[in-house]
């Protein structure tokens, strides 16, 4: 595995490809690594921090040896990018991509593809709200799951290659079909973000909170609801328009039990709050048991002294 991937380039280092290559650096996964980006800012950051052996702005270039690519930018530039770069792809490469929704990459970009190129697209399910060549670390896919999804008829060889190259920055692969990511995704991580975007503009839009009082008096939950809010609005714009379907049906499903709760609330019905409460609590300590999260308090952030966690 490590001769096929003796060249991999990460197209566009943000904090998901910065990342990439700096764990591909670390854990010596490829003899070669190239930078791909559009922006000469990025191209610059990217080698004053020689993040790779070779930094271009060109993707017929900068994908010309590679034999994997990894397409880290936003999903609606996707099919665009795929299509621009798909005639340089040499026999045999990969192309692979992080994006959190699947099912509309994998419509566009298969039509682009050789039939000598496999698509193997990826999802790291990690990250923080920061972005840019600067923001990425090594270790941010350390015991974190990555959903492969492979379009049907995919040659097991590049699914084994991506795979390893994943395992190999620390992650824990999971493969599936790119549907059910879709939908899995949508109530995990795309709906939270859609209600963290809401509330927090619903705090600000208050006449009678002022933006100041919001910000010096946040508590915890809404605190961690403005972390998540901070997120790139490029990105998440266009998760929303591309998975639409699957989160139109859990926004479905969270509206029906949001009215449920707001009935229990107004008929102070405790028993079926004390139940939800009990319930959603469980998750947390499933997720804290799979050490997908610190179990510390506050959710480990260091105190100002940087000497632990603590409220």
């Amino acid at each position: 595995m490590r001769d096929r991937l003796h060249t991999v380039a990460v197209v566009g280092l943000g904090l998901i490809g910065s990342s990439i290559a700096r764990g591909a650096r670390t854990y010596g996964l490829a003899e070669n690594l190239v930078a791909v980006d559009r922006e000469p800012a990025v191209l610059e950051r990217v080698r004053a921090l020689r993040l790779a052996d070779h930094a271009t702005g060109s993707l017929a270039e900068g994908v010309a040896g590679a034999d994997l690519v990894i397409l880290c930018v936003p999903v609606g530039a996707i099919g665009a990018v795929a299509a621009e770069l798909a005639p340089h792809l040499k026999p045999g490469a990969i192309l692979s991509d992080v994006g959190s929704v699947k099912g509309s990459v994998v419509a566009a970009v298969m039509p682009h593809l050789k039939s000598d190129n496999a698509f193997v697209p990826a999802h790291p399910v990690a990250g923080t709200e920061y972005s840019g060549p600067d923001s990425g670390f090594a270790t941010l896919f350390q015991n974190r799951w990555c959903i492969l999804t492979p379009p049907e008829g995919t040659e097991p060889e590049a699914v084994a290659a991506v795979t390893a190259f994943w395992e190999g920055l620390g992650a824990i692969v999971e493969t599936m079909s790119p549907e059910h990511h879709d939908l899995v995704l949508a109530i995990t991580s795309h709906v939270p973000h859609l209600i963290a975007y809401n509330i927090v503009g619903t705090a600000a839009d208050l006449e009678t909170v002022t933006q100041s009082e919001v910000i010096k008096f946040s508590a915890g939950g809404f605190r961690d609801f403005t972390r998540i809010a901070a997120s790139d609005p490029t990105m998440w714009r266009d998760v929303f328009l591309t998975n639409k379907d699957a989160v139109l049906e859990m926004l479905g499903r969270f509206n029906e039990d949001l009215a449920a709760l707001t009935k229990a609330i107004r008929w102070g019905d405790g028993d079926a709050l004390f139940d939800l409460f009990s319930r959603t609590r469980a998750i947390r300590k499933g997720i804290v048991a799979m050490g997908q999260e610190t179990a510390e308090a506050d959710f480990g952030r260091a105190r100002p002294d940087g000497t632990g966690a603590g409220r």
